[in-house]
C-alpha cells in the first residue's frame, strides 16, 4: 500500500484549472458530439470547442460581435456593429453578478473554450484576434435592448428618408419576415399513443443556414439534456429533452413595444414634460475604438434617453420615446439553463416564469404523462389601445405609460386538453386544441386574432384521422406527409374551369392536374405545375378575397379557405405558365424531385416538401439553380421525435449536418437521409452512445 501510494504521488496529477482535463467529448455516427463533462465549465467549454470544430470561425465572431470590438480587428467598416453591442455588453457586465452561479459558469466555460480554440488554431483567424474572452461577453448575447428596428420604420414614415446608417434609431432595415419561415410542434398525450407514453415532435423549419446544431450534454447530478444547441452560443433558443421531459418553440408574434410622444418642456433644453413636472433626458456616450492601419483610432457618439426608454426622434415640439418590454433582460440563459435541468412540469413551469424568453409557444410533454402549451411572451400591459408600430401615443403622465407585464401565468396555456393532443405551426393560441378553443374575450388584448394557417389544419387532419393510438414511428410517418393541402381545396375548382372553358390548349394540362395525386412527393407528377399555376394566379401580396371563393373563418376554422374567387384569372394564369414550365422543365408532367433538390455536402437527390403557404406539413423552401432546378435553401431540417418511458426512446435529423465546413465529413452527409423522410435513431443512454462510438477525445488538450 506504501509503494503504492508512492508510485500515484509520483504520477503527474491533471490540473484542476485545465478544462480539457474535465471535459470528453464522444462522437458518434453522423457526428453528433456526446459532451461529458464533470461540471458546469467544463460543459460550457466543450459546447464551444465542438461548435468550432463543426463551423469554425462564424462561433468566435459572434462572439467578437457581443464584445463590440469587432472593428477593432477588421476596421472602421464594422464600426455600426460595435455601437449597436457594445450598449449591450456594458450591460452585460453590470448584470452579470445577478445570475445565479451555474449559469456563469457555462458562461465562463464557453468563453474558455473559444479562447483555447483561438490560441490553436491561429491560422483560421485574423493576426491581432483576440484570445480573451470571458464569461461577460458570451453573457451578453442573451442581452435584450431595445427594438430599434421598429424604431427605424417609425423614424422613416414620421420624417422621410432615414437618418444616416447607425444615427440612434436606425440599425439598419429588418428584412420583411418569410411567410413560410416558422416551426411545428406536436406533443400526444398516453390516450392517444400505442405505449401510453407521451410524444412531443419538434420541428424547426428556418433557413439551412440558421446553425440548428445536434449535440448531448451530461454533467453528473447536474444534467442530461440532448437536443438543438444553436451555433454561436451555448442558450441560443434550445429544445430537446432530458430523461423526465421535453419542450419544443414555435414562433409567435407579440406586440412588446410602444412608441410614445411627450411634450418638450417649454424653454428648457433636452427635457421632457411628465406629469406635470419638466424631466430631463439623459445623455449616453459609446466610444468605439477601430484598427487604423497599425495603430487605433476611436470614435464616440451620443444617443439620449427618457424614463420611459431611448429616444428615438425629436421634432415639431415633441419627443418621442420607444419603450420595449425586453430591453434590458438578461436572464434568458439562466431560464433555459433551469427549463434544461427541470424534472418535472411544476419545475419547468418555475423556470418559465422568469419570463426572459422574449417569446416563441412552447410544447411540453413528460414522463409523468402530461402535456402543455404556452403561448410565451414578455407581454406588455397596456393600459391604452395599441396603435400598432406606425402611431405614437401622446402621454403626459405615467400613469398612461405601460409599467408592469401580464404575468406569465396568465398568458395563453392549455394543460393536457380534450383530444389528447397539442398542435402548434405558428398561428395564434385559439385552435391549438380544436376541442377546447380559446376565446378571444379571455386573452390579453394585444395576442393576435384566430387564423389557422393550411400547415396547421393539415397537422389537424393528419392526428385526428390517424386513428386514436399512435407510435413514435407512426408519428414520424405523419410528420413526413407530402400532402399539398391547397390543392385539395382549389385543384376541384380549377378542372372545373377547364371544362366549362373548352379550351382545348388546356387538355394536357387538365389530365396531368386531374391525374395528380396532390402531393409534392419526390416522384409525383403534377406538383409543378400546380405551384407555377398558383404563384402567377396568387401573386404576393394579392388579398384573400381576390383568391379564395370563401376565405377563412372562425366558424369553419379547419375547412376554409377553398375554391376560387375568379375562374377567369385562373385560367388565363393558366394559359401563361404552360408553355413556361414546358420551356424550362420539358414537359408538364415533370416530377417533382425532379426539379426539386437537395444539394449540400456535394450530394443531390430529389426530395419532397413545399411551402406551407401551399398547405404542406413537410416545410420546403427553394432556390433557383442555374442548371433550371430548385434547391432546399430552408424549411424542415432539424426533426426531432421523442417518447418518454423510463428512458427516453428518440430519432431525429438534420438535413444540412452537423457541420457547414466544406471539408468536414458532417458536411451534408444526413441529406440523404432527410430527403428520403428517415430519421436516425438517438443515443441517449450510455450504453447506445458507447455502441456508437466512433471517435473520443478530450478538447483542446496540449499535445
Amino acid at each position: 500500500m506504501i509503494a503504492l501510494a508512492i508510485l500515484l504521488a509520483l504520477q503527474p496529477q491533471a490540473d484542476p484549472n485545465d478544462l480539457s482535463a474535465r471535459v470528453e467529448i464522444i462522437r458518434t455516427a453522423y457526428g453528433v458530439p456526446h459532451i461529458r463533462a464533470q461540471d458546469l465549465e467544463a460543459f460550457g467549454y466543450g459546447l464551444a470547442w465542438v461548435q468550432l470544430e463543426d463551423y469554425g470561425p462564424r462561433v468566435a465572431h459572434g462572439i467578437l460581435r457581443t464584445r463590440g470590438t469587432v472593428a477593432r480587428v477588421f476596421g472602421r467598416d464594422s464600426i455600426e456593429i460595435d455601437f449597436f453591442a457594445r450598449p449591450d455588453r456594458q450591460a452585460a457586465e453590470a448584470l452579470y453578478p445577478r445570475l445565479d452561479q451555474a449559469t456563469r459558469d457555462v458562461y465562463e466555460g464557453f468563453a474558455a473554450g473559444v479562447n483555447r480554440f483561438v490560441t490553436l488554431h491561429r491560422d483560421q483567424f485574423a493576426p491581432d484576434f483576440p484570445a480573451d474572452f470571458s464569461g461577460y461577453d458570451v453573457a451578453a448575447q442573451d442581452v435584450a435592448g431595445p427594438n430599434f428596428a421598429l424604431a427605424a420604420r417609425f423614424v422613416r414614415r414620421l420624417m422621410g428618408p432615414p437618418p444616416r446608417p447607425g444615427a440612434p434609431g436606425n440599425p439598419g432595415e429588418a428584412e420583411e419576415p418569410n411567410p413560410n419561415e416558422g416551426s411545428n410542434a406536436w406533443a400526444l398525450a398516453p390516450s392517444r399513443t400505442r405505449s401510453k407514453r407521451a410524444i412531443l415532435l419538434r420541428n424547426p423549419h428556418l433557413a439551412w443556414d440558421a446553425g440548428y446544431y445536434e449535440a448531448h450534454a451530461t454533467v453528473p447530478g447536474l444534467l442530461d439534456f440532448y437536443g438543438d444547441f444553436r451555433i454561436g452560443g451555448p442558450f441560443i433558443v434550445i429544445g430537446g429533452f432530458n430523461r423526465d421531459l421535453g419542450f419544443a418553440t414555435t414562433n409567435n408574434n407579440s406586440v412588446q413595444d410602444a412608441i410614445y410622444a411627450l411634450e418638450v418642456a417649454p424653454g428648457l433644453s433636452d427635457h421632457v414634460l411628465l406629469d406635470g413636472r419638466p424631466v430631463a433626458l439623459v445623455p449616453e456616450r459609446v466610444t468605439v475604438e477601430y484598427r487604423n492601419g497599425s495603430g487605433y483610432s476611436s470614435e464616440s457618439r451620443e444617443r439620449w434617453r427618457s424614463p420611459l426608454g431611448p429616444v428615438i426622434a425629436r421634432t415639431g415640439g415633441k419627443v418621442y420615446v420607444l419603450r420595449t418590454a425586453t430591453d434590458g433582460e438578461y436572464r434568458a440563459g439562466e431560464q433555459f439553463l433551469r427549463m434544461m435541468r427541470a424534472r418535472s412540469l411544476e419545475e419547468w413551469k418555475a423556470a418559465m416564469r422568469v419570463n426572459a424568453r422574449a417569446t416563441s409557444n412552447f410544447t411540453y410533454a413528460d414522463r409523468a404523462g402530461n402535456i402543455f402549451y404556452v403561448w410565451n411572451a414578455t407581454l406588455p400591459d397596456y393600459p391604452h389601445p395599441h396603435p400598432g408600430d406606425s402611431v405614437a401615443t401622446p402621454v403626459s403622465r405615467s400613469d398612461q405609460v405601460w409599467t408592469r407585464l401580464v404575468p406569465w401565468d396568465s398568458l395563453p396555456q392549455l394543460l393536457n386538453p380534450k383530444g389528447g393532443f397539442i398542435h402548434q405551426e405558428n398561428d395564434p393560441p385559439h385552435f391549438t386544441s380544436l376541442l377546447q378553443p380559446m376565446d378571444s374575450a379571455r386573452l390579453p388584448a394585444t395576442v393576435p386574432g384566430p387564423t389557422l394557417s393550411l400547415r396547421s389544419q393539415l397537422a389537424l387532419d393528419l392526428l385526428t384521422k390517424a386513428g386514436n393510438r399512435l407510435s413514435l414511428e407512426d408519428v414520424i410517418r405523419l410528420k413526413h406527409s407530402y400532402r399539398m393541402l391547397l390543392a385539395d381545396r382549389v385543384k376541384p375548382d380549377l378542372l372545373a374551369a377547364i371544362k366549362a372553358s373548352g379550351d382545348t390548349s388546356l387538355a394536357e394540362a387538365e389530365r396531368i392536374l386531374a391525374a395528380w395525386d396532390n402531393t409534392a412527393a419526390h416522384e409525383s407528377r403534377g406538383g409543378v405545375l400546380f405551384e407555377t399555376w398558383w404563384r402567377r394566379y396568387r401573386p404576393q401580396g394579392t388579398s384573400n378575397e381576390r383568391t379564395y371563393a370563401v376565405v377563412w373563418s372562425k366558424d369553419a376554422p379547419a375547412a376554409t379557405p377553398r375554391g376560387l374567387a375568379d375562374t377567369a384569372r385562373a385560367l388565363e394564369a393558366l394559359r401563361t405558365v404552360i408553355p413556361q414550365v414546358r420551356q424550362r422543365y420539358g414537359r408538364l408532367d415533370v416530377p417533382w424531385g425532379e426539379v426539386n433538390r437537395v444539394r449540400v455536402g456535394g450530394k443531390d437527390v430529389p426530395v419532397g416538401g413545399c411551402g406551407g403557404d401551399l398547405g404542406c406539413f413537410r416545410v420546403l423552401q427553394f432556390q433557383n439553380q442555374p442548371d433550371g432546378k430548385r434547391a432546399v435553401s430552408g424549411g424542415d431540417g432539424w426533426v426531432l421525435a421523442v417518447e418518454f418511458g423510463s428512458t427516453p426512446k428518440a430519432y431525429s435529423v438534420l438535413g444540412y449536418g452537423n457541420s457547414n465546413l466544406p471539408g468536414s465529413p458532417y458536411n451534408g452527409d444526413q441529406g440523404e437521409l432527410f430527403a428520403k423522410g428517415e430519421l436516425k435513431r438517438v443515443a441517449f443512454t450510455a450504453a447506445d452512445i458507447e455502441a456508437q462510438a466512433v471517435k473520443r477525445y478530450r478538447p483542446g488538450q496540449s499535445p
